[in-house]
C-alpha cells in the first residue's frame, strides 16, 4: 500500500499536503493517464466504504460506479481540456450498493515539466442534507404542497380535518407566501375535490364591480346589463370560493358578505329574490385584521364570522429549510416550460439564498429562479446567475465561502431547537420524533452549540 501511495507526486511539500488531504471531510482521489487511482484519502474511504488498499491501482470507474462514468465523466473532460469543474452534482455507488448524492470538483495534475500526468477529483457527501429532509421533515407534503419546516408541518397535520369540514377558513400571511396554494390544497383534500374552485382578488376590483362579480346581476340592473350574469358564488356551486385580500373590501360590501356567511343567502344586483349558496368560503389577507377592527375599518362581526378556522402562513425567512425544496421545484418547473436540462444549483447558491431575508417570500424566490433560467446556459445555476441585489445582502458577496454543510447546520439547528421546544425540553420525546437515538441528539446539540 505504501508503494502505491508513493505514486502520487505532491511536490516538495509532500508531507504537509498529504496531511491536509487526510484531514479534510471531502473525499479526494487522483488518477494517472490510464485512469488508475494513485491516491485515495481517508474521507474517500469513509464515503465509499472502500479501503485505500482496495482502491489504489484500480480504475476509478470500477471503484465509484458513478452516474457520470459512462460518457460524461467530468474528470475526463478536465484532463482533455485542462479546465476545472466546480461543484457538479451526481451520484456514486458505495460498497454496499447504496446510491450516494455528491458534488464533485476536478483539476489536472502536472509533472515537473508541466505536462499533464493525471487528474484529481474531490467529492462532497450530500447524504446529510438528503437525510435531513427525510428524517426531520417527515412526509413533508399535503396535496401538492411540500415543506420541511416544522411551522408548515403543523399546518399539514391538521389540513385533513380542516378540509373535511365546511367551516369558513381565514388564511393570514405576507404577500407571496402561498395563500392561494394553501386554499387550493384544502379544496383538493375536501370531500368535493372535483367541484369548482373559484378565486376572487377582492383588492383588484372597485367596489361596485366586485359586488356584481361576487353576486352576479339580473338583466336591466344597470346600463349595459342585457342579460342575466351569474356571480362567483353561483359559479362555485357546492365547491369553494376563495376571497383573497378580504381586508380591502368596503364597509358596505362587508355587510352583504356577512349575510352570506350567516344565512347562506345573497341577492344579485337588480334581483328581487334571494338565492342560496352552498359554497365554502376561504378568505385570505396580508393585513392585520385585528388592528383593522380596532381602527373601525373592518367589521368585528364579520371578522369573527370568517375567523372560525385561522391558519397563519409563515414568511420564507422563518422557514428557510424550505428554500432547497422550492428551488428544486422551480428548477423542475422551468426545465419543463423552457425545454432546458438544468440539473440543480451550486451549493454556494443555496447558501446565498439561505442568507437572504426574502421580503417577497416564495414568489420572489420563483422570480429569481426564472431569471436564472433566462441567463443560464450551463447545466447548473451558479452565483453569477443570481441578481447582485440578492448577493449584496448576503455574506457570500462579502467573501464568505458557502458550503452545503452550512445549510445543513443551519437547518438542523433550527429544526432540532423547534422540536425540543415543542416537547418542552423532553429529549426522549424529541429524539423519538426526529428518528434518532437520544445520545445522537445530545451529540448534535453539543456539535452545533445549540443554546436552549
Amino acid at each position: 500500500m505504501t508503494e502505491k501511495k508513493d505514486a502520487v507526486d505532491f511536490g516538495k511539500n509532500n508531507f504537509s499536503t498529504e496531511s491536509i488531504l487526510e484531514s479534510i471531510s471531502d473525499g479526494v482521489f487522483t488518477v494517472d493517464m490510464s485512469w488508475n487511482i494513485t491516491y485515495f484519502n481517508r474521507a474517500a474511504e469513509e464515503i465509499t466504504g472502500i479501503s485505500r488498499a482496495e482502491a489504489v491501482g484500480r480504475r476509478c470507474s470500477d471503484v465509484f460506479r458513478s452516474s457520470i462514468c459512462e460518457g460524461s465523466c467530468f474528470l475526463k473532460k478536465t484532463i482533455e481540456s485542462g479546465d476545472s469543474v466546480i461543484n457538479k452534482p451526481c451520484f456514486i455507488i458505495n460498497s454496499e450498493g447504496e446510491k450516494i448524492p455528491v458534488t464533485i470538483s476536478t483539476a489536472v495534475l502536472r509533472n515537473e515539466k508541466g505536462f499533464i500526468s493525471g487528474g484529481a477529483e474531490t467529492f462532497r457527501d450530500l447524504r446529510d442534507l438528503e437525510s435531513l429532509k427525510k428524517r426531520l421533515g417527515g412526509d413533508g407534503s399535503a396535496g401538492e404542497m411540500n415543506s420541511r419546516s416544522p411551522l408548515m408541518l403543523r399546518i399539514f397535520n391538521i389540513l385533513p380535518a380542516i378540509a373535511s369540514s365546511r367551516s369558513t377558513v381565514l388564511i393570514e400571511g405576507d404577500t407571496g407566501t402561498g395563500k392561494e396554494v394553501l386554499a387550493r390544497t384544502i379544496h383538493k383534500l375536501s370531500c368535493n375535490p372535483d367541484s369548482p374552485f373559484i378565486a376572487v382578488n377582492c383588492g383588484a376590483l372597485p367596489d361596485t364591480l366586485l359586488e356584481s362579480e361576487l353576486f352576479g346581476y339580473k338583466k336591466g340592473a344597470f346600463t349595459g346589463a342585457g342579460s342575466d350574469k351569474p356571480g362567483r358564488f353561483a359559479l362555485a356551486g357546492n365547491g369553494t370560493i376563495f376571497l383573497d385580500e378580504i381586508g380591502e373590501i368596503s364597509s358596505a360590501l362587508q355587510v352583504r358578505l356577512l349575510r352570506v356567511l350567516q344565512e347562506r343567502l345573497y341577492e344579485p344586483l337588480g334581483g328581487i329574490a334571494s338565492e342560496k349558496t352552498e359554497a365554502r368560503v376561504i378568505a385570505a389577507t396580508n393585513r392585520n385584521l385585528t388592528q383593522l377592527v380596532k381602527e373601525g375599518k373592518f367589521r368585528e362581526d364579520l371578522y369573527y364570522r370568517i375567523n372560525i378556522i385561522r391558519l397563519e402562513l409563515p414568511p420564507l425567512r422563518e422557514r428557510k429549510e424550505d428554500i432547497p425544496v422550492f428551488t428544486e421545484k422551480f428548477i423542475e418547473k422551468y426545465n419543463r416550460l423552457q425545454g432546458k436540462n438544468v440539473k440543480g444549483a451550486a451549493p454556494e447558491v443555496y447558501t446565498a439564498l439561505t442568507e437572504y431575508e426574502w421580503p417577497g417570500n416564495v414568489r420572489e424566490l420563483e422570480n429569481i429562479i426564472e431569471r436564472a433560467f433566462v441567463i443560464c446556459s450551463d447545466d447548473q445555476i451558479e452565483l453569477k446567475h443570481i441578481p447582485d441585489e440578492i448577493l449584496g445582502k448576503t455574506a457570500v458577496k462579502n467573501g464568505k465561502k458557502g458550503s452545503i454543510s452550512e445549510i445543513i447546520n443551519l437547518n438542523e439547528t433550527e429544526i432540532i431547537t423547534e422540536v425540543i421546544r415543542k416537547h418542552s425540553g423532553n429529549y426522549t420525546a424529541a429524539s423519538r420524533e426526529l428518528g434518532i437515538h437520544r445520545a445522537t441528539l445530545y451529540r448534535k446539540i453539543k456539535k452545533l452549540n445549540i443554546k436552549l
